[in-house]
């Protein structure tokens, strides 16, 4: 298996979803980016849930 087509395999579950799920991911991913030079990042919990509840409505 070459490395293409095992990082196909990983990301599968992600390119099949549903594009709502696919929106939650995007966005929980890019809040994490963001946040990623902050020591304690606070609150993340409560933002994911916030996203959640936005694109499920």
């Amino acid at each position: 298996m070459n490395v293409k087509s095992a990082l196909n395999k990983i990301q599968e579950p992600i390119t099949t979803a549903d594009p709502q799920i696919q929106l939650i991911i995007k966005r929980v991913l890019q809040l994490e980016k963001d946040r990623l030079d902050l020591k304690a990042p606070r609150n993340i919990n409560e933002d994911i849930l916030k996203i959640i509840k936005e694109v499920i409505q």
